[in-house]
């Protein structure tokens, strides 16, 4: 008997759904009538670049589905909420979710999607507080473009064991969205613009820094609101960031041929090299004169 053709290596046509404004697109298909008990599969997945006169008006959609915006400007219409569109910004819908995409014709979107379907479809978006017709942006507006190639890449290869990779790596996306998630309007913003700007003044200083009362007081803010802050946003104190930062440029540091663990101790601000060790084995997990073995 002549074995069945695996269904993510049959390359079907494009489905009906895509929409005809795209002067250029990248686009993977795999299984387009999943299971419906399938805990969680994607479908499809692209980066397309519209045209100067895209529009896309769906009162539903089969799958779930997660947009992000790479270029351009436009609006998207959510269940009868418009929310703005630039880099950076992400959306989502489904079935029995209206939704009006256009863009802007002097400044033409280019976005990513991933179109998925399963039982547990619906959680995942619960995971990085995307439910389905709900817009929200990301900090730094890049920071999603990895995974979403990773994804288009693993899905143009066609292969039955990547179906699967493809599924692992939208689990991914939902996790990094949810890490990078920032607010697009309201008062909140103004706080997330606080945080943001305490965060590349520890990135730009973190050598020099040492304690979050000096933090704070670089930042024209209280420790106790940067603390606030940080734990909305970014899951960890001021302190506990500039305390990564240092680590991290330690552990470059004793990857170096000659270095010595005293000097990288004063380098990342600790006069005692004692408590520099006590640091970076909580951070790490090892020791760095065992972490300097490891070169």
């Amino acid at each position: 008997m002549k074995p069945r053709t695996p269904a993510a290596t049959t390359k079907p046509s494009a489905p009906a759904f895509f929409s005809a404004d795209v002067a250029n697109a990248r686009r993977f298909y795999l299984d387009l009538n999943p299971p419906r008990k399938q805990p969680l599969v994607v479908v499809c997945g692209g980066l397309e670049h519209a045209t100067p006169d895209y529009a896309i008006r769906r009162e539903t959609f089969p799958f779930y589905s997660i947009e992000y915006v790479a270029r351009g400007r436009g609006t998207v219409k959510l269940k009868g909420k418009n929310y703005p569109l630039q880099p950076g910004c992400l959306f989502t819908y489904g079935p029995g979710v209206p939704h009006h995409i256009s863009g802007e014709p002097d400044a033409p979107l280019v976005k990513y999607f991933v179109d998925f379907a399963g039982t547990r479809a619906k959680a995942l978006l619960r995971t990085c507080d995307l439910p389905p017709g709900s817009a929200s942006e990301v900090f730094p507006a890049n920071v999603l473009q990895p995974l979403f190639d990773e994804i288009i890449q693993t899905g143009l290869l066609a292969r039955r064991e990547h179906a699967g990779l493809c599924t692992k790596l939208l689990e991914c996306l939902a996790l990094r969205i949810a890490g990078a998630r920032a607010p697009l309007t309201g008062a909140e913003t103004l706080a997330f613009a606080t945080y943001q700007q305490c965060r590349r003044h520890i990135e730009q200083h973190h050598l020099r820094l040492r304690t979050l009362a000096q933090i704070a007081t670089e930042c024209h803010a209280s420790g106790a609101y940067l603390c606030r802050l940080f734990r909305r946003y970014d899951n960890q104190s001021p302190y506990q960031y500039l305390l990564r930062l240092k680590m991290n440029h330690a552990a470059e540091r004793l990857q170096q041929s000659g270095t010595l663990v005293k000097q990288v101790a004063e380098e990342a601000g600790f006069g005692d090299p004692f408590h520099f060790s006590r640091v970076f084995t909580s951070v790490f997990g090892i020791s760095p004169q065992a972490f300097r073995g490891l070169r």
